[in-house]
């Protein structure tokens, strides 16, 4: 499969020109390089089993050879992972077993070689390549911004399944291991070395003769007996110690439990195949790792996380839209210095490292962009996410301006001001006067129609809406939302925007609500209902968040305002009719002047001292307000379903209606627009899993519980009838 090489030999050149692997020997130093042919980015295949193992023949006939180096021949990343489509191909657990052992015989091939292994790594590490560098005797990285090390196998509902479970953590140590893992949170290069997951960081230009030079080094003091442990003290003390293991381990299932409560299988399955290995020695927990990676290959909840995978992944590969390309960007503007559109202008700098002008009307709205800007990146300097001239060269790139200085340049303007038609109709008429032609106007409305912000524009063609999510800097979700006069090429070049900004975007129709506020108005409905009928807000949103949701219905109002839901609410009410009807419960807390957490009063009571979210207490008042006397008696199945299932129900007709492309454009929105549970895989994926008809059956039986605003939609009942369905 390979050829072996001399130092005398101009270029490696494998034999079989579909391997992924050359070698290239010098001066006794084995050069392995690895590069997918056809590909961007290296994955670990199936195939690769049986080219590694013939690599290995090649190297054990080659007696000159006395140390390895590993490295990527791509440019910018060493190994992504594992092919996930390895896993679509397994139909039984005994199938997905055999991958992981697999795996696990070939890296404990390299990890018993006589002769060092070094690996060189360059970009992202992750998953099965991590895997695969942990088999190594010796790691060194560059100190290069793109290289990342992680195993991120929770994030899929799986573990890692090729021997990381248990090398991991006898490398690095029982904690700092099992937060990687459960976390599936990627270290940089300095945090990497700090750990002791790798030796040495270096500049990439001297990263491979560092490399070798650590093989040629090792190799010598293997020859001269010389080789050192490096099992520290502290590293014993957790696992030699069982104590000090249990205290680990209990302390990790809490957290687990806190934060996923008994949705995600994997991280519960991790912490058991740690503790054998740890127990009962490698072999022992090897074994255990390829029977829990089988068993969790098959369950749903990593089927649905699987599914987000490959959408993500498909949607990121959509440069264009209709065959149209985007237009180039160089220079961003944003109108209004609020909090939205100091958080647009914030990822506008940092994420898609574009220059961006800011204009507001008062310095102050330029001033508080420019310090919320400095404090969040104080924040990643703090924690040495970022150096000070990095924040300082990212705070340089956000400008202000009273006028319409700047624009001038500019080929993309983001309005982020109130909602009003009229002062939307004067910004479109002053970017055409101040900004070129070919400028593309986008609007971050969340209820009005792009179609009316576009009438009377000079240039129709180039508005569109761009609806972000509060807070810009953390929720990962766009909206874009052409109107029936928009340019392909405007739409193409909103998706680039937001996408270089860090979100998944997706593109919606232009009609009330666009898709996510559309789907979530009846889900937040029935919870005011809910509250109506007596339940105690406290014990909805955890009906709620125990049902897998980040927050309560409750909170959410608070957070995103109880003035806005109720501002939307007879929007969507008069374009989509009387199920969009919002309880009277909106407008008693508007007159008693409750707006939610931005004014401190809401559901909850928001003292000046800021107490942590989860000792935050219900404002008692309400219930005064509202004339409800407080009282559980609804199991939290029950009340989680009257909202979702409203929910789900509104998403097919919004799919019937063409106001998202796609169920999986639907299933995106929903998850990171509203946290709709991401082990379900998104509303449509979990009415794929559980059955139309299974829906169908628990809606009907809410309509003889509590009224036809549970009849299941046309759609839904169509696609049963002629078994069908989303997937």
């Amino acid at each position: 499969m390979n050829q072996i090489i001399d130092s005398h030999t101009e270029s490696p050149t494998p034999l079989n020109t579909a391997s992924a692997f050359t070698l290239q020997v010098q001066e006794g130093i084995g050069v392995i390089t690895m590069d997918v042919p056809g590909e961007r980015m290296n994955t670990l295949r199936e195939s690769f089993v049986a080219e590694i193992q013939l690599l290995l023949q090649d190297i054990a006939a080659n007696n000159t050879i006395t140390g390895l180096v590993l490295c990527s021949g791509k440019p910018d990343s060493f190994i992504a992972g594992a092919d996930v489509n390895m896993l679509a191909a397994c139909s039984t657990l005994e199938q997905a077993q055999a991958l992981s052992k697999a795996g696990q015989t070939v890296f404990n091939e390299l990890a018993a070689l006589n002769i060092p292994l070094i690996a060189a790594i360059h970009g992202a590490c992750l998953g099965g390549g991590l895997e695969l560098v942990l088999a190594c005797h010796g790691r060194v990285c560059s100190d290069h911004e793109k290289t990342r090390l992680g195993l991120p196998e929770v994030q899929l509902g799986l573990i890692p399944g090729s021997g990381g479970t248990q090398r991991l953590p006898r490398l690095v140590g029982l904690p700092t291991a099992l937060d990687m893992m459960l976390t599936g949170k990627q270290l940089r290069p300095k945090q990497a070395r700090k750990c002791g997951l790798v030796d040495e960081v270096v500049p990439h230009s001297i990263l491979l003769d560092t490399a070798i030079a650590m093989a040629r080094e090792l190799a010598a003091n293997i020859q001269s007996n010389t080789a050192k442990s490096k099992t520290s003290v502290s590293q014993w003390a957790l696992q030699g110690n069982p104590v000090g293991r249990k205290l680990v381990f209990e302390q990790a299932t809490s957290k687990v439990k806190a934060k996923t409560g008994r949705h995600y299988p994997a991280p519960y399955k991790l912490l058991e195949v740690v503790k054998v290995g740890l127990e009962q020695g490698i072999s022992q927990g090897l074994a255990a790792e390829a029977q829990a990676f089988g068993e969790l290959v098959m369950t749903d909840e990593s089927a649905a996380l699987r599914h987000l995978f490959f959408a993500t992944t498909e949607m990121k590969k959509e440069t264009q839209w209709q065959g149209a390309d985007a237009q180039h960007l160089s220079h961003i503007g944003v109108l209004g210095g609020g909090l939205m559109g100091g958080g647009i202008a914030f990822v506008t700098a940092t994420k898609a490292q574009l220059p961006v002008r800011i204009k507001d009307v008062a310095h102050h709205g330029i001033n508080q962009a420019m310090k919320s800007a400095h404090s969040l990146l104080a924040e990643k300097v703090r924690k040495k996410h970022l150096t000070a001239p990095q924040m300082h060269q990212q705070l340089g790139r956000i400008t202000g301006t009273l006028d319409y200085r700047g624009f001038e340049r500019v080929d993309m303007v983001v309005e982020a001001v109130f909602e009003d038609l009229d002062i939307k109709h004067q910004m479109v008429a002053e970017v055409e006067a101040h900004c070129p032609t070919h400028t593309i106007f986008a609007t971050n409305t969340s209820s009005l129609p792009i179609e009316q912000i576009a009438q009377g524009a000079q240039r129709p063609a180039h508005i569109l809406g761009l609806h972000y999510f509060s807070p810009v800097d953390k929720m990962p979700l766009a909206e874009i939302i052409p109107h029936t006069g928009t340019c392909a090429t405007a739409i193409a070049t909103a998706l680039k925007l937001a996408r270089a900004q860090g979100k998944t975007p997706i593109v919606v129709k232009d009609k009330a609500g666009f898709y996510v506020n559309r789907i979530l108005a009846p889900y937040l409905n029935e919870a005011a209902r809910l509250l109506l009928s007596g339940e105690p807000i406290d014990a909805i949103d955890r009906a709620l968040k125990n049902y897998g949701f980040p927050v309560g219905p409750m909170t959410l109002l608070d957070e995103v305002g109880i003035d806005v839901a109720a501002k939307i609410a007879p929007v969507l009410a008069q374009e989509l009719g009387e199920r969009f009807i919002a309880p009277d419960a909106f407008n008693k807390l508007l007159e008693d002047n409750r707006k939610g957490k931005k004014n401190g009063r809401g559901f909850y009571r928001y003292e000046a001292n800021k107490r942590p979210k989860k000792h935050r207490t219900v404002d008692e008042s309400v219930y005064k307000l509202l004339q409800v006397k407080p009282l559980s008696q609804l199991p939290d199945q029950e009340l989680a379903e009257r909202c979702v299932l409203l929910m789900l129900n509104e998403a097919a007709l919004a799919l019937e209606e063409g106001i998202v492309a796609s169920a999986r454009d639907g299933d995106i929105g929903a998850i990171f627009g509203i946290g709709f549970p991401p082990f379900t895989g998104g509303p449509f994926f979990y009415m794929h899993q559980i059955g139309i008809q299974t829906v169908i059956d628990k809606m009907q039986e809410y309509v003889h519980k509590y009224g036809a605003r549970f009849t299941p939609c046309e759609p839904l009942l169509r696609m049963a009838a002629a078994g069908k369905s989303y997937y």
